[in-house]
């Protein structure tokens, strides 16, 4: 069915207003479209509607230079970013072990030149604020933890941030305890 149909297509693509197409049907049941009368079978004249047409819009002269650069700075200030944390996911348990897991998120649209992301373990920076949307993070002590991940600007400014995903750390612990 899709092959006749792009056939069609691609025919009335590259037909002028004024060309006949002709449609046929094979021993095999398969309709066949041509320019060419076909001779000794069946043929149905097929008849083409007018194609649609619209005049491109009018140029517009671009806009002295000094405006191009107020805009630029306008459309940089009021980009609204989206944060998601995709690892771990809400409510991950993290096994017993020195406390290490990775976290990864995704930022839509890309960050702009002087913005970066700033990963927060329980409303507190995590390092410095990095370009790239992912963290290893080593030695967390046990028990739940929110993590966001923000995007800044320059002057350390929130510019959007994720969802909480919270984390649950088990560690291994030891109790001395006083043998007498």
């Amino acid at each position: 069915m899709k092959g006749p149909a792009l056939l069609l297509s691609l025919l009335l693509i590259s037909l002028t207003a004024t060309a006949q197409i002709y449609k046929t049907t094979d021993e095999q049941g398969n309709v066949v479209f041509t320019d060419q009368p076909p001779e000794g079978v069946e043929r149905e004249e097929v008849e083409l509607q007018r194609t649609n047409t619209a005049p491109p819009p009018p140029e517009r002269p671009a806009p002295p230079a000094e405006e191009q650069e107020e805009d630029s700075e306008e459309a940089e200030a009021a980009v609204e970013y989206g944060v998601v944390i995709t690892v771990p996911a809400d409510e991950t348990t993290i096994p017993m072990g020195p406390g290490n897991f990775s976290v990864s998120a995704v930022v839509r649209p890309s960050l702009g030149a002087d913005d970066r992301l700033q990963l927060l373990v329980d409303a507190v920076p995590w390092g410095e604020p990095q370009t790239v949307p992912s963290w290893a993070l080593t030695n967390v002590f046990r028990g739940a933890h929110d993590i966001t991940v923000a995007v800044v600007d320059s002057d350390g400014k929130h510019l959007a941030v994720s969802e909480p995903v919270r984390v649950y750390v088990l560690r291994p612990s030891v109790n001395f305890r006083n043998r007498n």
